[in-house]
């Protein structure tokens, strides 16, 4: 039964007055949330990911042609993001655009889950899921992760919704989100299986709360029976369309374009290949999926230092979420009159999430822990509700001192967030010290250096950008673009070679560089920085900037620019920034 916190408490008129006073608080949090997404979105160098997924989203808008490639995850992205990139242009900016409208959307959910939440736990839902550190880094951040979170939480939200108000569409919202969420990344199969384990303990709630002792076990669950039975036979119409609403947006998602497999484009000029781009786009994505993913071995690691890695950014992003996630289960499960099937069902959900992802990642990495923070952010939501409970009844009986404690909790609470948002999110997104930043962020900004590029490429004719050596150039053309770089090494620049037009060349030693450079050599070129004295010897004039391109770098990707500002447009800013 819905639980409002209104309805038990208020007349009707009071009531419909707290719940408008609850929406306009939550939709002001959201707007809040999108500010503080938006705010110096672009400012933070593209990470080694973001770089390597956007420069296939920047490929597909390109050229039209698109392969569900799992390395790189989901199709979403790609397909949200192409056309952005088409009307705004590829940048910093626009590639986390997205990613930051659907985190600044997350706090819309806790509205789903107002009957089933009291006032002021609603409330605090919404500020947990627009302000966590962990939720906010990785709101400004292009990587799949954030948008399964949003997309699963959403299906959740709208299917509790269909229950509480038995109204279809929130049903058919509900299935259109889990199938966003099913485009996003191959993880969804884990939140699946950690929903699966939260609704079989909830049943457990169920059978043993529902028994009456005089019946015993066997009527509660004959009941329980029953109840899924008629509602089954009832909700059959909807079930029929929601599983063909969920497969047409997997088949339009994940179908090929313009590839020599059946693809969407195929489709469009002859409809009879329909068998032939639903079998692609969903058994062909299956397959590839669980060649890379299930039998690529990419989970061949121990379990312990993944989870102590997992186990460390939660604390130090989330700490308060979590102590306050723990605190409002066990008073919702056993100082209530009857636990809360959604409490329960989020706290069980987060809880397995803290202790799978460690199993299933390949990496270690903070994003990773947004899957236990967004469900766990609803038992802690109940965690505050207890605190300010506990404050009322202390403030009524005049109790300073448990007031006083209570105050200092919800500021402690208050700090632990902003003091990390502020330092981590904003003041220091990039170095090795903070927990929430992944070791293939670039530790410096080199977006001065960007910048003298993307200014190069508009007016210099024949090669804009060389790059040198053995490590960062391949002995063969590759098929990505700049095709004679050894890409994974040469990360994230590319991704700016390829956003900024430039005309990239290489040379793989000494012979091939004095080639390239006779006579004029290109206004840029690119080398490690262990090769910054060679270099510098050949580029007299040149504007020498060292850039480390990890935080936890061993030294071979430390990089240099070398700028020849002579060459820059006159309204170019030639900026030295970098280390000299």
């Amino acid at each position: 039964m819905p639980e409002r916190e209104w309805d038990m408490r208020a007349p009707d008129g009071v009531a419909a007055h707290r719940s408008r006073r609850v929406t306009l608080a939550v939709v002001a949090i959201a707007v809040l949330g999108l500010l503080a997404r938006l705010a110096f979105l672009g400012d933070r160098i593209a990470h080694w990911d973001e770089a390597r997924v956007g420069y296939w989203i920047l490929n597909y808008a390109e050229t039209g042609s698109f392969m569900y490639r799992p390395m790189i995850h989901g199709p979403f992205l790609h397909q949200v993001n192409a056309p952005l990139f088409s009307l705004l242009g590829p940048n910093d900016f626009t590639m986390r655009l997205v990613v930051a409208v659907l985190g600044a959307a997350l706090p819309l959910a806790a509205l789903l889950f107002r009957d089933r939440l009291r006032s002021t736990e609603t409330i605090a839902l919404a500020v947990f899921l627009a302000a966590d550190p962990v939720l906010l880094y990785y709101s400004r951040f292009m990587r799949s992760d954030l948008p399964l979170a949003v997309f699963s939480l959403f299906a959740v939200g709208f299917f509790v919704r269909a229950i509480d108000t038995r109204r279809a569409r929130w049903f058919h919202a509900s299935v259109l989100s889990l199938a966003l969420a099913f485009t996003t990344k191959e993880n969804v199969l884990i939140t699946l299986v950690t929903w699966l384990g939260a609704l079989v303990l909830l049943a457990d709630h169920r059978l043993f709360l529902d028994r009456g002792f005089d019946r015993g076990w066997r009527t509660a669950l004959r009941r329980r029976a029953t109840w899924i039975r008629r509602t089954v036979r009832r909700w059959t119409p909807h079930l029929l369309v929601g599983a063909f609403e969920f497969l047409a947006i997997v088949v339009y998602f994940y179908a090929p374009r313009r590839t020599d497999a059946p693809g969407f484009d195929d489709l469009l000029t002859d409809p009879t290949t329909l068998p032939a781009v639903v079998g692609e786009a969903t058994l062909g994505s299956w397959n590839a999926f669980y060649s890379l993913w299930v039998k690529g071995g990419h989970q061949d690691h121990s379990y312990l230092p993944y989870l102590a890695d997992y186990l460390e950014t939660l604390s130090t992003g989330s700490g308060a979420l979590i102590v306050l996630a723990v605190v409002g289960f066990l008073a919702d499960r056993y100082a209530g009159d009857r636990p809360r099937d959604l409490v329960a069902f989020c706290f069980y959900w987060g809880a397995v999430s803290v202790l799978g992802y460690p199993i299933v990642t390949d990496i270690m990495a903070p994003w990773a822990t947004i899957h236990a923070i967004v469900p766990l952010a609803v038992p802690a939501a109940v965690g505050v509700g207890v605190l300010f409970a506990r404050g009322r009844a202390a403030l009524a009986d005049d109790n300073r001192a448990a007031v006083a404690a209570v105050a200092i909790a919800l500021l402690l609470v208050v700090a632990q967030i902003g003091i990390v948002a502020t330092n981590d999110v904003y003041l220091d997104s990039q170095s090795d010290g903070n927990e929430l930043v992944q070791y293939a962020q670039p530790a410096d900004d080199f977006h001065p250096a960007i910048d003298d590029m993307a200014a190069v490429s508009a007016t210099n004719e024949g090669t804009d950008v060389l790059v040198y050596g053995e490590f960062l150039v391949a002995e063969r053309s590759g098929a990505r673009e700049p095709g004679c770089t050894k890409w994974f090494n040469l990360l994230p620049i590319p991704w700016y070679t390829e956003s900024t037009d430039a005309t990239v060349s290489c040379a793989r030693n000494v012979s091939a560089f004095e080639r390239q450079t006779a006579g004029n050599p290109p206004p840029i070129v690119i080398g490690l920085t262990t090769d910054r004295a060679f270099l510098a010897d050949r580029l007299d004039g040149y504007d020498a900037r060292s850039y480390v391109l990890r935080t936890r770098d061993t030294g071979k990707t430390n990089t240099t620019f070398f700028v020849d500002t002579s060459r820059l447009p006159a309204n170019a800013t030639g900026g030295t920034e970098g280390n000299p």
